[in-house]
């Protein structure tokens, strides 16, 4: 008798963004050491996540642009053990993030994993702190959807692009959201949305899809803040996210416990 066939494995991925690294290992920003907190934020990656399949990191990867926070980032995150993919935020400098990258698939940004495809867009403007999907960012996401086949989809970029309630950051989010929802309209596979920039959790259903943010590997601001404000209650932490081979998507928000720090709003972001 053939046995029962069971489920295949979910896909686990891992979500770390925002952590504003500096060239020099003891930078701080608004007070908190972002090396410290990143390299304890992936202290419990590896104690909560036994197997990761996929890193991804959605934007401001650096705080200062140079080639040596890139670096630490890449080997700090190395220790994972599994494959990871980059994307820029409003803070990033493309040219230092492309030369710690060269030779590698960091900033590739169609993979596919199991049954799913996850696609990473640029939405960052070279000097600006909102973000844009140029016509060369959607004209990738219609055809990376277009060919996924049979694939779920996972699509990726720095800027939210949706109101999440935070009037501070209304004017600083992705200035065509249109478009971005026009081109997936007509690809129910893609199933879920995630992004960065907002050092918070988000978590909704919009036309059937899954749209997801994520805290910072450093500060966190603070939800719901009319103005500029840090959330010194919640810590610094990372997305985990299975994925089904049905397109099932779970996901949960890990942080770190036992952290304290002293907003130093002098120390400016």
């Amino acid at each position: 008798m053939p046995s029962p066939t069971t489920e295949a494995a979910p896909i686990l991925l891992v979500q770390l963004s925002d952590s504003h690294l500096f060239a020099d290992a003891d930078g701080s920003l608004l007070g908190m050491n972002t090396h410290e907190s990143l390299r304890r934020v992936i202290e419990r990656v590896l104690v909560e996540q036994p197997r990761v399949d996929l890193v991804l990191a959605t934007g401001d990867l650096s705080q200062d642009g140079t080639e040596a926070s890139y670096q630490h980032f890449r080997d700090m995150t190395a220790v994972i053990g599994a494959p990871a993919r980059w994307l820029a935020g409003n803070h990033d400098e493309p040219l230092p993030m492309e030369r710690v990258a060269a030779g590698s698939d960091l900033l590739e940004p169609v993979t596919d994993v199991g049954n799913w495809r996850v696609i990473m867009l640029n939405s960052a403007i070279p000097g600006s702190v909102p973000g844009r999907l140029e016509a060369d960012q959607l004209n990738l996401l219609d055809q990376a959807l277009a060919s996924a086949g049979g694939r779920h989809c996972l699509v990726c970029f720095h800027h939210q692009p949706v109101s999440i309630d935070c009037a501070w950051m209304a004017p600083i989010g992705l200035r065509n959201p249109e478009a971005l929802f026009a081109t997936l309209k007509p690809y129910p596979q893609a199933r879920a949305l995630l992004w960065g920039h907002i050092h918070q959790e988000w978590d909704q259903q919009l036309d059937g899809r899954r749209l997801l943010a994520s805290p910072s590997t450093c500060i966190q601001f603070a939800p719901r803040s009319e103005d500029f404000q840090v959330d010194d209650q919640n810590p610094p932490g990372y997305r985990w996210l299975a994925l089904h081979d049905d397109g099932r998507l779970e996901t949960g928000v890990s942080r770190l416990k036992d952290f304290a720090f002293t907003v130093d709003y002098g120390n400016g972001y």
